[in-house]
């Protein structure tokens, strides 16, 4: 066995490992650790099968925005968890639920190695006119032009989820700010990894959306690198939240579904369809679209985060 077998091999144990912990842990917040660790590993699980655009998903979106996410769910449940009896399932409800589990683990196991080798692929296909797309990133080049329908729809639904979450503020506080008000003297150690890490983690974000055209990266994950970039600075108390009324956000949020919209349906006049680039344009509109995908990205994320309004909104 080689070097390279060997670490593949502990790191899949290591994976499985950390995953029964999750499942297995009793308190809510050690669950969501184990969820972090789980989703830094399955990022290496992602690089080692030379899914860099995965892994940067996975990295941004798996555990870095949701795990945040459940650090301040499991934080706010854990009063909840102290003032109430924890209610047990019987013995033949868990062996029941357990059998269930394996049933489906089984099955899924069962597609994946009875697969027919080769394994289907559209890849061919897909490779065949990478070229009309001006494009030398193929998850890009499907993303955005294959299945640019899906995609466009993706970011709508962040945008009404952002809308749920802020549908949970009382009346009073609608068009509020979420988040405590900025600190009069900001914690020092955490102001100073914020104003270190956010200029450098932006020029990184626009470096992988940038390359995303050619190389692994674009707007998700350069989105969500930028947004975690405004969540530390948000979370060092160095600025505030804005308020949900405030019209910059509300433009920025929106820019990418209506952009993507725009240029689909223009594509109707000078492509023929919806959502067809005319040829020798397709690269530049591309680009344009993931522009400003990557700001709604950048703006949707940390909004989730900070929550619903807790604060009136000012005049």
């Amino acid at each position: 066995m080689s070097v390279l077998q060997a670490l593949d091999v502990g790191l899949g144990a290591l994976v499985l490992a950390v995953a029964v912990w999750t499942i297995l842990a009793r308190e809510a917040f050690a669950a969501v650790v184990g969820y972090v660790a789980y989703g830094l590993l399955l990022s290496i699980v992602w690089v080692r099968l030379f899914a860099v655009d995965v892994a940067l998903t996975e990295a941004a979106i798996g555990s870095g925005v949701t795990g945040v996410l459940l650090i301040g769910a499991a934080a706010r449940l854990r009063e909840a968890e102290r003032s109430t009896v924890e209610e047990q399932l019987s013995a033949p409800w868990r062996i029941l639920a357990g059998i269930l589990c394996a049933v489906v683990a089984a099955a899924l196991a069962a597609v994946v190695l009875l697969l027919p080798d080769p394994a289907p692929t559209l890849a061919p296909a897909a490779a065949e006119h990478l070229a009309a797309t001006g494009l030398g990133n193929p998850i890009t080049a499907v993303l955005i032009a294959y299945r640019s329908f899906d995609t466009m729809l993706e970011k709508v639904v962040l945008v009404l989820a952002v809308i749920g979450v802020w549908s949970l503020a009382p009346d009073h506080l609608w068009g509020g700010a979420p988040g405590a008000p900025r600190a009069g003297r900001p914690e020092g150690a955490l102001a100073f990894l914020a104003q270190m890490l956010a200029p450098l983690g932006v020029l990184i974000g626009i470096h992988i959306f940038w390359v995303g055209a050619d190389e692994p990266g674009g707007a998700f994950e350069g989105g969500a690198i930028l947004a975690a970039m405004w969540m530390i600075v948000i979370m060092a108390r160095l600025v505030e939240a804005p308020q949900i009324n405030s019209l910059w956000l509300r433009m920025t949020l929106i820019a990418g579904p209506m952009v993507f919209m725009a240029i689909g349906a223009a594509g109707v006049l000078a492509a023929g369809s919806f959502l067809a680039y005319p040829s020798g344009f397709a690269k530049p509109l591309i680009l344009f679209i993931e522009a400003f995908m990557t700001l709604t990205i950048a703006a949707i994320l940390p909004m989730l985060v900070a929550g619903p309004p807790t604060r009136a909104p000012r005049p």
